[in-house]
């Protein structure tokens, strides 16, 4: 099959590579870790001196202490004297809360559509500020209706004014001095939370046979309480470090999207990181989720692994353990795992159809059903940040056919106690209807200083600790593999 990969050619790249403050388009770069880096412009008409100046397009969750305004021009001596930020946008609960201690009237409706109306003073409002989008529902109201109290609403309020606390969008305000009368766009950025990407990619392979067709999306999540019109996205790949701050969560709501057309993705090394240009703007509305298409390649050379582990070691139960107790523990790695794990490995290289840094992502696996020529979801896991012209290897399941158990034969520890010998045997088992290959991954837990005294089968030192047989079995074969292991530690 001839290999290709479709990282679709760029037609208008250069544009989107000009200055964002050409057009009226914000920028983010989403950071795959739930924040993003928001530039927006700011169309200010400043006087000589003080100037007070409000910014409507705030995220719900931005970091006040991040945000950079500045002339990028230079014309102007620009400074922020003071800044103000509120999330607190307008609801019932919040004008509730501003009008405790006074009466409103509550709205009644009846099955006719006759309206009547109760006259309560708010006690309570039951609105607890600064909790963005949980805010309605952090306690009940108390409203005091003909000398009784009531712990819900009699009806629907009417106030009398928005009043000046009220605002429809998280803003910022700033007293600004210019030296300077001046009309220009101003560069504003920040660091949001509430933003986030991933990747995830669909591996389909024949029936029969070693190769994949794979596609990789980008879902980008905007759950940052504000829309953005018309902008330009990139996505930043990669272990970035960032403290960690608590941030009361939106609820979460997604729209459904079909299936996305083919995008033209570019990526390049950025620092130590991988960063993905998007090639067109788009709209990203707050509760969105979106998905673009990064990657398409077929022919992908990937071949099934069969791999068993059989020592059943629940290592969970081990953790801060001395390594002494390990080695001296007559019982440890006794227990046998029967499961031989399904393996499907490709190298990320342009010879094998690949050859892009690969963001870390969930990857699904699906074989075509020949009968009816339907794709079968056969398992799926994630893979890492995996650079290009390195190997992925991806345990998609157990194989059914396929069994292996593992005894412990011998087990000799010197009077000393200062010298160990292990024997083990490993019995394989192949009721598939064709020959495969297993992998036996035999790990030496006891102390470094081992060597193999006796074995079966030759094998293959993989690092200081493991080592691995390879077994060819035919249709309803039985092997056993067997060695004996000697640890010194004196």
């Amino acid at each position: 099959m001839e290999i290709s990969m479709k990282l679709i050619s760029i037609n208008a790249i250069a544009g989107l590579l000009g200055s964002w403050l050409a057009t009226a388009q914000p920028s983010l770069t989403v950071y795959n870790q739930n924040f993003a880096v928001v530039r927006d412009r700011v169309a200010l008409d400043l006087k000589a001196g003080e100037n007070s100046v409000t910014y409507a397009g705030a995220t719900l969750h931005l970091e006040p202490d991040s945000v950079v305004l500045r002339d990028p021009s230079k014309k102007t001596d620009l400074r922020i004297l003071e800044q103000s930020y509120r999330a607190e946008v307008l609801s019932q609960g919040l004008l509730l809360s501003l009008n405790e201690g006074k009466e409103l009237d509550f709205i009644n409706r009846d099955r006719d559509g006759h309206e009547s109306t109760v006259r309560g003073k708010v006690i309570r409002s039951g609105y607890t500020p600064n909790i963005p989008g949980n805010a309605e529902s952090s306690g009940s109201p108390i409203i005091e209706v003909a000398g009784q109290l009531r712990f819900s609403l009699p009806g629907e309020p009417r106030f009398p004014t928005m009043g000046d606390d009220g605002i429809l969008k998280p803003t910022l305000t700033w007293q600004l001095t210019s030296d300077r009368a001046a009309k220009l766009d101003a560069e504003l950025s920040y660091v949001t939370g509430g933003m986030s990407w991933s990747a995830a990619y669909n591996l389909i392979s024949p029936e029969k046979g070693d190769t994949l067709d794979i596609v990789g999306w980008v879902t980008i999540d905007n759950q940052s309480g504000t829309a953005f019109e018309n902008a330009s996205l990139k996505l930043m790949a990669g272990d970035v470090n960032k403290l960690q701050m608590p941030m009361p969560r939106l609820a979460m709501r997604a729209e459904a999207f079909g299936e996305a057309k083919t995008a033209a993705v570019t990526e390049k090394a950025f620092d130590e990181f991988h960063l993905y240009q998007l090639p067109r703007a788009t709209t990203l509305r707050n509760g969105e989720t979106k998905q673009v298409e990064f990657l398409r390649a077929t022919g992908v050379k990937a071949p099934t692994l069969y791999i068993y582990d059989g020592a059943n070691i629940p290592w969970e139960n081990y953790r801060g353990f001395p390594e002494e107790g390990l080695r001296n523990n007559r019982e440890f790695g006794t227990q046998s795992n029967p499961k031989v794990w399904v393996m499907r490995e490709f190298k990320n290289t342009k010879e094998n159809g690949l050859g892009l840094p690969l963001p870390r992502g969930r990857a699904r696996f699906y074989r075509q059903d020949n009968a009816d020529g339907r794709p079968e979801f056969t398992g799926e896991n994630s893979i890492d940040h995996t650079p290009q012209g390195e190997t992925v290897r991806i345990r998609t399941g157990d194989a059914f056919d396929l069994v292996g158990s593992r005894t412990r034969s011998d087990y000799s520890l010197s009077v000393k106690e200062d010298q160990l010998e292990e024997a083990f045997e490993i019995k394989l088992r192949n009721r598939k209807k064709e020959t495969v290959e297993i992998r036996v991954a035999e790990r030496l837990y006891r102390w470094v200083n081992w060597e193999i005294v006796q074995k079966s089968d030759e094998y293959a030192k993989v690092d200081s600790r493991n080592i691995e047989f390879r077994v060819t079995l035919k249709p309803d074969e039985e092997k056993v593999v067997s060695y004996r292991v000697r640890y010194n530690w004196k």
